[in-house]
């Protein structure tokens, strides 16, 4: 009997135990079907869409689609794989997920410890009595933050904004009546210089984003016809060399890389490829007021003109560009035949901007109301005498208009995307934080310089350096390790305009090496740092492969600049065309 009992228990046991498993199954069996069918869905969709873009971009352009219709199908099947991917690495993961925040009070209770000791250590009667030497060390310990941003994992945004509140914080705690008065003033006067760098670059990158939205760019680049690398090489080096004379450093490193991808190069030749774009873009945008930000803030604050540093620094800049290149090409060897991956370019960007269709005319448009806008800014404040950032502001609502007008009545359903296009949509898109960036940095630079302590920089540096060329080299140098923004704003802090007049030799060259001197190190300019992300490039492959031809040409520019300037050259022109 008890042998029975125990075998009728595992009978019964074995066929509760089957009977789940064979659930657990047919559950498995049926979200795996749902999932396949609601990948076939997506596809579908996806596919209708495309088909449909694909029929009107026919009927518009007359063209037979062989290409587009390829470059959607890598763009489904790349969809469909991620979401697959996604799921099944879902399902992967059985053990339980970590709780990071557990961790979250006791680092709040630091973070606000930390504050508050700092702001505790603001009201020290110490820093009160040593003024000029307190605030230069806060200045260099919040510098030292921004410089190992990537060391420390702390953005230097919120490094720069911190210590403009710190530093102006500081300068103002033992001041009282008209003192304090006087303070306030100053912040006043140094917040509105800066306002108008801020909407200056606000205008011009939300132009540049609303471009590239409507593929001006690559309307621009699609026409390169070559077959041979060397020769892709000096073609892509000077369009961004002329891109970034017009266009921000970042933007047209970005969309020459993009470029670059489409091309049948290896992984060294594209890193090569790109160090010259880096080399280009700095250089310039070094010989126009709206080609770099430095050169934009000399030029607000009316230490250079337009016509003076186009003059003065398009030859030294276009030397700069023709060496490095020179030395990057004898690198390249032609041994392959250079063609263009059109499915590249596509299945490269964004599932959601590749699913809107731009018409090539309505691109050429923008493309033009966008540089026209941009190069109507030195025009603007010509004719009216007005600051450039009001023309910025002007070209802005023009292309903001346009777009709105472009685009009016496709609010349905199926063009909902079509918002993407907008400038409205386009400012969502800006680098915020960069901006914020720079409001941070110049407001601390505006504290030094309001404290006086700029002008004593100044005065040691003349006392020990007595060589205007050779400051200006110094300059060039420090901008290829760090950020040339702040070395800038306390260069126009540290000389006066007095002393050195608009156009002068000092503001010429600090235009030019600030810029170009970005070129030597990748992490000198933010065209090298977004192509390090772009690319993956390391710090050492840059040094040992791209640096010494930066320098090279670095050093050839300031040469030229220097003989354009001496009293032989002048005397020659004099004779030439007097």
């Amino acid at each position: 009997m008890k042998t029975f009992l125990f075998q009728s228990s595992c009978f019964h046991s074995f066929r509760s135990h089957h009977i789940r498993k064979k659930q657990i199954d047919v559950r498995s069996t049926w979200w795996k079907g749902l999932s396949v069918v609601n990948d076939v869905v997506t596809a579908k969709r996806v596919s209708k869409l495309y088909l449909k873009q694909t029929y009107c971009k026919r009927e518009a352009e007359g063209s037979d689609g062989k290409a587009e219709e390829a470059a959607g199908n890598v763009v489904i099947s790349e969809q469909v794989e991620n979401r697959k991917a996604s799921g099944n690495s879902v399902k992967s993961e059985q053990g339980p997920l970590k709780d990071d925040t557990k961790q979250d009070i006791p680092r709040f209770v630091a973070l606000l410890f930390l504050l508050t000791s700092v702001a505790f250590l603001v009201q020290h009667s110490w820093l009160a009595a040593h003024e000029g030497l307190s605030l230069t060390i806060l200045f260099f310990i919040a510098y030292c933050g921004i410089v190992l941003e990537e060391i420390l994992l702390l953005n230097k945004t919120a490094v720069a904004l911190l210590a403009a509140v710190l530093l102006w914080s500081s300068y103002s705690t033992t001041k009282q009546g008209d003192e304090l008065d006087s303070v306030v003033q100053s912040l006043s006067l140094q917040l509105s210089s800066i306002s108008e760098i801020i909407f200056f670059l606000m205008g011009a990158m939300t132009i540049v984003e609303v471009i590239d939205a409507h593929r001006g760019f690559q309307l621009v680049t699609d026409w390169i016809k070559t077959s041979k690398k060397s020769v892709l090489l000096w073609i892509s080096a000077s369009i961004t060399f002329l891109l970034s004379s017009v266009l921000d450093n970042l933007t047209s490193t970005i969309v020459m890389v993009s470029l670059l991808r489409k091309a049948n190069l290896s992984d060294e030749e594209r890193r090569l490829f790109g160090a010259a774009v880096v080399v280009a873009a700095n250089a310039g945008g070094a010989w126009t007021p709206i080609g770099d930000v430095t050169t934009t803030m000399l030029w607000i604050q009316g230490h250079i003109s337009t016509f003076g540093v186009m003059s003065g620094l398009f030859v030294p800049s276009l030397v700069t560009l023709l060496v490095s290149i020179a030395i990057y090409s004898r690198q390249v060897k032609d041994d392959e035949r250079l063609y263009f991956d059109k499915a590249e370019n596509a299945s490269s960007r964004s599932s959601f901007s590749s699913a809107v269709f731009v018409d090539g005319k309505r691109g050429k448009l923008v493309l033009g109301t966008g540089v026209a806008s941009l190069l109507f800014v030195p025009i603007f404040k010509a004719l009216t005498g007005l600051p450039p950032y009001l023309g910025m502001l002007a070209g802005l609502g023009t292309i903001w208009l346009l777009t709105d007008v472009l685009h009016v009545g496709q609010e349905s359903t199926e063009d909902a995307s079509r918002e993407y296009l907008k400038t409205s949509s386009a400012l969502n898109r800006i680098d915020v934080a960069s901006i914020l960036f720079f409001l941070g940095i110049l407001l601390c630079v505006g504290c030094l310089d309001s404290a006086g302590i700029l002008k004593v920089w100044a005065a040691y540096i003349s006392d020990h350096v007595s060589s205007l060329q050779l400051v200006a080299f110094i300059i060039g140098l420090a901008s290829s390790v760090i950020d040339n923004v702040p070395i800038v704003a306390a260069c126009m802090g540290m000389y006066d305009s007095v002393a050195y007049p608009k156009d002068s030799t000092l503001w010429q060259l600090v235009a030019y090496c600030a810029g170009t001197g970005g070129s030597i190190f990748i992490i000198g300019s933010a065209a090298g740092v977004a192509l390090m992300g772009l690319e993956k490039i390391d710090f050492f492959w840059y040094l040992k492969k791209a640096a010494w031809g930066a320098f090279a040409g670095y050093c050839a520019g300031i040469a030229t600049y220097l003989a354009m300037h001496s009293d032989a050259w002048t005397l020659l022109k004099h004779q030439l065309f007097w």
